[in-house]
């Protein structure tokens, strides 16, 4: 927890003791707050309070029908909320904390907002491993709702910077504060898995692979995109979306556009998910890359072909909801 403001805006706080108590404080008070996960930075609010998670859709315009998940400090708080079988158990013991969020009934005596769950009778938790989201959500005490700090549709932010270039100006809706905590290590969101029901259900890819989940818990069905009552972020059609139109299983750029390679056959491109061909690598680079280039004004982005295995579906999974149509 070393790294400092990257930019100078009176939002940006450090990751340290008085930046964490200010954005404690900012939380308590009905603000929103950006902060550093290990997947992607989280527009947070006080997930108790039925108007700081209204203005989270209000900042980020986002559709009230789709739900936000709630971030806590450990299992234990968790159960607080939503009720656990014996497959959230198991996924807890080898998963949490970490990028994994769970899809689980809301107890009857749940104190969160019902805006997290937008009508549903579940609750999207996950209980985050970075230090300086532990760090925060202990100081305030407080369950945390909290999306992918960026405007909404638009790509995730992985950085304090991104978060910034969403909300430039200070009076605008948006972060009170941004704890500047680093690049993200992981890079895409959390894996979503449903268990509300006996099927378990993958409702988002992310951090971590399928082939983990299903190795503790059995057959893993794939749920399909929902734009009109998702039961969890990330699965709109159409989400992670650069201004500059994607296509996907390029070998290169597209009419002079540009190319996003993967592996060392680059097509003499300058711009490489991961040269080595590291899916983690290439996952922590993606929405970092996306951002760099939609910023140089292209007529397009061509994306090389990823491989549909690890984090390589969760990649995918992005890419497919960004792009305008196959290459």
């Amino acid at each position: 927890m070393t790294a400092s403001p990257t930019q100078s805006d009176d939002r940006l706080v450090g990751p340290d003791a008085a930046g964490i108590a200010a954005a404690g404080s900012a939380l308590r008070n009905g603000k929103l707050v950006a902060f550093p996960s290990e997947t992607v930075y989280g527009l947070g609010a006080d997930a108790t309070n039925d108007n700081a998670v209204a203005a989270i859709y209000a900042a980020k315009g986002r559709p009230t029908f789709n739900p936000l998940i709630v971030h806590v400090a450990s299992v234990g708080a968790a159960r607080q909320f939503v009720e656990f079988d014996e497959r959230a158990e198991r996924l807890c013991a080898q998963f949490c904390p970490g990028a994994l969020s769970l899809v689980l009934p809301r107890r009857a005596d749940c104190s969160l907002s019902l805006l997290v769950s937008a009508g549903l009778d579940s609750v999207a938790i996950r209980i985050p491993s970075h230090p300086v989201a532990q760090a925060l959500l202990r100081q305030c005490q407080l369950p945390i709702a909290a999306p992918s700090a960026n405007r909404s549709g638009a790509v995730s932010p992985t950085r304090a910077s991104h978060v910034l270039a969403g909300w430039p100006d200070p009076q605008a809706d948006g972060p009170a504060l941004i704890i500047d905590g680093g690049a993200c290590a992981i890079g895409v969101e959390s894996t979503v898995i449903d268990l509300t029901t006996p099927t378990t259900t993958l409702l988002r890819p992310g951090g971590i692979a399928l082939e983990e989940i299903e190795a503790l818990v059995g057959p893993v069905v794939i749920a399909t995109s929902d734009d009109n009552a998702p039961k969890s972020p990330g699965m709109l059609a159409r989400h992670y979306s650069p201004d500059t139109p994607v296509y996907l299983n390029a070998t290169g750029g597209k009419d002079g556009g540009l190319f996003l390679a993967f592996g060392a056959n680059d097509g003499g491109s300058s711009y490489n998910l991961s040269p080595q061909r590291n899916l983690r690598e290439a996952a922590a680079n993606l929405f970092s890359l996306l951002r760099r280039l939609d910023a140089l004004g292209a007529n397009s982005i061509s994306v090389a072909p990823i491989p549909n295995h690890g984090l390589g579906r969760a990649i995918n999974d992005r890419l497919s909801r960004a792009a305008t149509r196959a290459f």
